[in-house]
């Protein structure tokens, strides 16, 4: 992960364990590092905390260090998302984890092959450690961030919403502890002379008098700056206010579709040209309280259907030229949300390899109301026009700040604009030269094309020769395979 977004529960697990009398090294893998270099350190367990699309590179680290005598346990969006096939890589698999987990796996501390030991806590933490007792991995942690510094900290857990492709959408939604917030604000502001502040909140501000009332007692005016994720529906005027007085610089609100959701985005029952308007005549009013703003976009859902849905998105980007567009593939990833369930019977995940699945690399979803080629321009075009030189000086015109307007320019230009235009490229012309790459996407065969093996060996470099013999492949429909079965009615 780049610095900025370092999570928190490693850091998490890490105090936890010195508390419980053990010496800990911490590493934090943003990619630039040489991780062999990293990892010299000798160790008798290690937890390593893997979003899925570094799912291979875990597994080829599970069993570098299990060649080295160590025990492993993979936690974080794998460990819930996967299990069964984490298992076969791990000696302990973690879901929801709290202190008692933790504890528990440190007291077994035993290999468990061939097939991991899966814990799970019945719920998310009541209480995490602050930053307080963070602090010593999360300062080298933003050493490693070349100019913006983001310390990570969250205010609340789980989600209100129930946005059906999402990992916290069955998740009840659960706020800390604000005391531990003013606390954690204080110490920031003894240690680092004006902070910046990223929120992990999947939905910052759900309560938003009392999380902004501890807010307002802990900082002076003017003292941190903010960035948060939030949906529409809280970012009323009265409450975009409040925001800018307390030191917000960045909100990124989801859209996600322009025909659903319409209780995130504060439009009812408005959907396509109507919804745009309404939406943009609300982003527009956030730009001129926060000068940073990126909109979540996810395409490829059930809802869309021929050329409208990017027509709207296109039209929404000409009248709010100021909001940065991120957009997502629709991926389900393993058990993550009770939609995937309906996909898997449905026959229409695939089983890309996970190093791919990180809502852009490859859309596992074979898409209900489009062929590959017809979504693939679609996406290609959208993202050229987002990102055209056009749009760019658009963008850059109504934004305000050298920062805003540096990071939206390098954003478009760098692998997030110009890059994904040219990876989306190069697999619509392989869907019509390689038969291979064709017939994996339509679900024909699941051999994993050689385009896509290629990339992981050359990402994981030395670590290729780590990577346990059938990593490169999972079932897909597991978490299908994995419910009870339906007894027939007597």
């Amino acid at each position: 992960m780049g610095p900025n977004f370092a999570s928190i529960m490693p850091q998490v697990i890490g105090v936890w364990c010195e508390e419980a009398g053990h010496d800990v090294n911490f590493v934090c893998y943003t990619g630039r590092e040489s991780l062999l270099e990293e990892l010299k350190v000798e160790a008798d367990i290690v937890f390593i905390a893997a979003f899925t699309h570094s799912a291979q590179l875990a597994y080829a680290l599970s069993s570098l260090y299990r060649s080295r005598g160590a025990v492993t346990v993979v936690g974080g969006p794998h460990g819930r998302c996967y299990p069964d096939d984490a298992a076969k890589y791990f000696d302990y698999v973690l879901g929801f984890t709290d202190r008692a987990v933790i504890q528990e796996v440190l007291r077994d501390c035993a290999p468990h092959r061939p097939l991991g030991l899966r814990l799970e806590a019945k719920r998310q933490p009541a209480q995490l450690p602050g930053v307080r007792e963070r602090w010593k991995f999360i300062e080298p942690t933003i050493a490693k961030a070349p100019t913006i510094k983001l310390v990570p900290m969250i205010g609340s857990l789980g989600c209100p919403y129930t946005c059906s492709f999402c990992i916290d959408s069955t998740v009840d939604y659960q706020p800390l502890c604000h005391d531990q917030i003013q606390e954690d604000l204080r110490f920031l502001m003894g240690k680092m002379r004006r902070p910046r502040v990223g929120w992990h909140d999947p939905n910052f501000g759900v309560r938003f008098d009392q999380t902004m009332a501890a807010i307002e007692d802990a900082v002076p005016e003017g003292s941190i700056d903010f960035a948060a994720e939030s949906s529409l529906s809280i970012l009323s005027e009265p409450h975009l206010r409040r925001l800018k007085r307390n030191g917000f610089k960045a909100i990124l609100p989801g859209i996600e579709s322009w025909y659903s959701m319409g209780n995130k985005s504060r439009t009812g029952r408005n959907v396509g040209l109507e919804k745009v308007g309404q939406v943009s005549d609300h982003v527009n009013t956030i730009l001129r309280y926060i000068p940073y703003v990126q909109t979540n976009f996810v395409l490829g859902l059930d809802d869309d259907f021929g050329d409208e849905p990017f027509a709207l998105t296109k039209r929404f980007l000409e009248k709010s030229p100021g909001a940065f567009p991120a957009y997502s593939l629709l991926s389900a990833f393993g058990q993550a949300a009770p939609l995937n369930l309906e996909l898997q019977r449905h026959a229409r995940v695939l089983p890309f390899p996970f190093h791919f699945l990180d809502n852009n690399h490859a859309m596992n979803v074979r898409p209900k109301n489009y062929t590959w080629t017809n979504l693939y321009d679609h996406v290609i075009d959208l993202r050229k026009h987002s990102f055209s030189p056009r749009s760019i000086r658009r963008r850059f015109s109504a934004n305000e700040g050298v920062l805003t307007r540096s990071l939206n320019f390098v954003r478009a230009v760098s692998s997030e604009g110009f890059g994904r235009i040219r990876y989306d490229s190069t697999v619509r012309r392989l869907l019509d030269t390689d038969l291979s790459v064709r017939r994996f996407f339509e679900g024909e065969t699941p051999s994993v094309p050689g385009f896509y093996l290629d990339r992981v060996r050359k990402d994981l470099g030395a670590l290729w020769e780590s990577l346990p013999t059938g990593a490169m492949e999972h079932d897909p429909n597991a978490y299908l395979k994995a419910q009870p079965a339906a007894h027939p009615a007597r």
